[in-house]
């Protein structure tokens, strides 16, 4: 039984929900690893159409564990090799998944969890949502797609001024860049998102199946290019700058949530 993931169905619509609120949705190595059996089992079912990603609690996923991270301070290096090791074989999960990815942005993201909705197809936010890298407060090395990915998506230079200034993306910002495609209230945004799996569904599975694939990424070099984020991210988390940033933010998690 998965501990932080739902996966439940809809006909041929896949409802995948983050379920580790508490936490905000924070990435561990066990919602990692139910995230990638959840995602083995939909790429199994030949029925699937479309699937949607979506999140319980406040937050959509606020990236990795910093109290986790602090917990395993003596064998940092190892622990973060299997947290974005593992967030990268989500990511390209998702990018192979046979059918459509819709997620549902409710409310925000830090660091790594951006991997999710970069990788997805579809991406509704809320107007109270939004992105935010958090990586130079931290003193961390971008993960989760932010070089990966992003710069394909919104332009290399955009991207590097809100990695170095940790500037925040707003919902209206997203869809302006490209990086989402409509604003649903929150009230409404799980609705929509299923409405939109639905009409997915509903066309021929073929094209929607080569539509996808023609308009990806290309997973094989942007595998290398996550790999060379999980290397930084190993090599700069060992460093006094990373120590210093995880102790602060620890010791004012007010200031930080």
């Amino acid at each position: 039984m998965r501990r932080f993931v739902h996966l439940d169905w809809i006909g041929p619509i896949a409802l995948l929900t983050l379920n580790r609120a508490e936490r905000h949705n924070s990435l561990v190595p066990g919602l990692l690893e139910d995230l990638i059996a959840a995602l083995e089992e939909v790429k199994a079912e030949p029925d699937v159409r479309a699937m949607v990603l979506m999140a319980k609690g406040r937050s959509f996923s606020t990236g990795g564990d910093i109290r986790e991270f602090y917990k395993n301070i003596d064998t940092i290096k190892e622990y973060a090799d299997i947290v974005v090791g593992k967030l990268n074989q989500v990511i390209l999960a998702l990018i192979d998944l046979p059918v459509p990815i819709v997620a549902a942005v409710h409310g925000i993201i830090t660091g790594g969890s951006l991997g999710f909705v970069l990788a997805s197809d579809i991406v509704l936010m809320a107007p109270e949502a939004s992105i935010i890298p958090y990586y130079n407060v931290l003193g961390f090395s971008p993960d989760g797609g932010w070089t990966a990915l992003l710069p394909n998506i919104i332009g290399p230079k955009r991207t590097a001024e809100i990695l170095m200034l940790n500037q925040t993306i707003t919902a209206e910002q997203a869809v302006a860049w490209g990086l989402a495609n409509r604003v649903i209230s929150s009230e409404r945004i799980h609705e929509e998102a299923l409405n939109t799996a639905q009409q997915i569904a509903d066309q021929s599975p073929g094209t929607i199946h080569y539509t996808k694939r023609l308009v990806s990424v290309d997973k094989t070099e942007i595998a290398v290019r996550l790999e060379a984020e999980r290397s930084n991210f190993v090599k700069q988390i060992t460093t006094e700058e990373a120590q210093r940033g995880m102790q602060a933010f620890l010791e004012n998690p007010q200031k930080n949530t």
